[in-house]
Order: C-alpha cells, then structure tokens, then sequence
C-alpha cells in the first residue's frame, strides 16, 4: 500500500481501492465507511494467506522445514492468484500493466507475504507439538 503515496495516493483512497473489489467506483464515494471496508478485507485476506498456508504445512512438512525458500514461492503464487485471478474476477478497474509494478509486487508478495506467513505457520506448529 505505501508505494502509492509518493505519487499523491491517501491512505484513505488506497484502502477505497481494495473495497472496490466488492463496491467497484462507488467506493470512492462512500468515504471512510468503504476505506474502513477495504482495511477489514485487507486484513481477512493477509489472514487467510497465512491460515492457508499453516492448514498446507499439515499435509507438506516441507512448508515448515524451508520456509524461507517455499514462503517466497508462496509469496509469488500469491501475488499471480490475486492478480489474475482474484482482481479480474471482481468489481475493482482492472489495472494497466507495468512492468516495474510486477517486478517490485512479485519481490514485496515473495519476501514480505509469503516468508512470514512461512515463519508464522512454522511458529504455529511448533507450539502445537507437546
């Protein structure tokens, strides 16, 4: 999110674009209810990036032994669901591709998304064992 404010991006409009996944342009009308609405799905989607991962971890012990190298992998099928899956399936505009946009996404979703999301399943399952 914060790559956007050097260009003049708010906050606010930010997290209006994440609830136009749902809402499409009249986010950006609804003011503080829809960036509170984007903040709540941004957050339910980190979770259930992590939650999947710690259920995937049950059934592929490598998840858990090569976290860092299998997180960013993680990280990267993140990054290609939701952009070409998730956002093309919503209400939100479609964005333009930029090839230094991809490039800077697939780093940030490898080692910022999927390596702790790696390291918080790891953390998860090492406490359940007795």
């Amino acid at each position: 999110m914060v790559f956007w404010i050097p260009r003049g991006a708010t906050t606010r409009g930010i997290l209006q674009s994440i609830s136009a996944g749902l809402l499409g342009r009249a986010s950006f009308e609804g003011g503080m209810r829809t960036a509170i609405l984007g903040a709540a799905l941004h957050y339910f989607i980190a979770f259930a990036i992590v939650a999947t991962y710690w259920q995937a971890s049950k059934w592929f012990p490598v998840l858990i032994r090569r976290p860092v190298l299998v997180g960013a992998i993680y990280g990267i099928l993140v990054y290609g669901f939701m952009n070409y899956v998730v956002i093309p399936l919503s209400a939100a505009a479609q964005p333009r591709f930029l090839l230094s946009w991809v490039l800077c996404s697939v780093l940030v979703h490898a080692l910022l998304i999927g390596v702790p999301a790696a390291l918080f399943a790891r953390a998860a399952r090492a406490s359940e064992r007795p």
